[in-house]
């Protein structure tokens, strides 16, 4: 765990407090999201520092452009005011993602193979294994070493069997000589869940066991969790597919978060109801219009990056 501003609840509160900012900034902010921010920076008191600190940016990006925009947006040039408002646009968003640059790990960013909210990408490594790194991912691949090191995020390894690659993560590292693994990096755990063959594992606390087939365990850094069934079609996103089976929505949609960057809200009114099926992960947008569809709630959008689903015919 890293510690400090790089924790990952730091981080969580960087991201909201950035997300409302992202909100204020658009115009589309309603007075019950100005009464909800108001609570949110009331419920902590890391969230009203990270509310101050990212006020104190904005001052400190938005002073120059306004300026200029005094100056300019008057003047019947209209070429001339319409750069300026893009540049005013750009501006805004510059303490955002400076924000979220700097709570993410420096380690991320160096990392060897990484992959941005919502990508997802397969790289065929040069001793004829495949990597596969889920949205939000990070991985150092060290093949004269045979080790791969899981920094962030989601994996799947196939390896072909030439010799076997060692994946390195925070809670403990595993083997595989052969066959085909996923590997889900939490807050609190590492989820190890063979598909084919079988994984030598060495948890950071207790014995080493072996992990066949079809088995999953959870990695913690008080050791190995107990061993379960794995069903092997349910990590979908290595064929960018997210799947439900009579999944609560609440759990449905905060799995789909992790692929949609911005704010995805729900009404907790919702959370009971119930998704099956297969859905495509390349267009997020479909999926929430598809549970429209099939449920009884409806989706409202501010803006491209901050959605509500609420009861249908209940505003928000």
């Amino acid at each position: 765990m890293n510690a400090g501003g790089h924790s990952p609840e730091a981080r969580k509160v960087a991201r909201e407090a950035a997300q409302w900012l992202a909100l204020l900034e658009s115009g589309a902010a309603r007075e019950q999201d100005h009464l909800q921010l108001q609570r949110w920076r009331d419920s902590h008191g890391a969230h009203e520092s990270a509310w101050q600190k990212v006020q104190l940016l904005r001052q400190r990006f938005r002073g120059l452009p306004l300026a200029l925009a005094m100056a300019t947006l008057d003047r019947p040039d209209p070429g001339r005011r319409k750069i300026l408002k893009q540049a005013l646009c750009v501006s805004a968003l510059v303490p955002t993602a400076w924000l979220l640059g700097r709570q993410l790990p420096l380690e991320v960013w160096q990392a060897d193979l990484h992959t941005a909210t919502g990508e997802h990408t397969r790289s065929s490594l040069a001793d004829g294994s495949t990597l596969q790194l889920n949205t939000d991912s990070a991985v150092n691949v060290d093949l004269r070493s045979r080790l791969i090191t899981l920094v962030r995020g989601e994996i799947a390894l196939k390896v072909p069997g030439s010799a076997a690659l060692t994946v390195q993560a925070p809670y403990g590292r595993f083997t595989l000589s052969r066959g085909e693994v996923c590997v889900r990096l939490d807050r609190e755990d590492c989820q190890v869940s063979v598909v084919s063959g079988t994984a030598q594992l060495q948890p950071l606390q207790g014995p080493p066991l072996l992990l066949p087939e079809g088995r999953q365990v959870s990695l913690r850094a008080s050791g190995a969790g107990p061993v379960s069934a794995f069903d092997a079609s349910l990590p979908g996103w290595r064929e960018r597919v997210l799947m439900a089976q009579n999944q609560p929505l609440g759990d449905f949609l905060r799995e789909l978060g992790r692929y949609r960057p911005g704010v995805l809200r729900w009404d907790p009114a919702l959370e009971a109801l119930r998704v099956t099926g297969s859905f495509r992960l390349d267009d997020t947008d479909r999926i929430l219009a598809l549970l429209a569809a099939s449920l009884p709630l409806q989706v409202q959008t501010r803006t491209r990056f901050w959605v509500s689903l609420v009861p249908r015919h209940k505003s928000v």
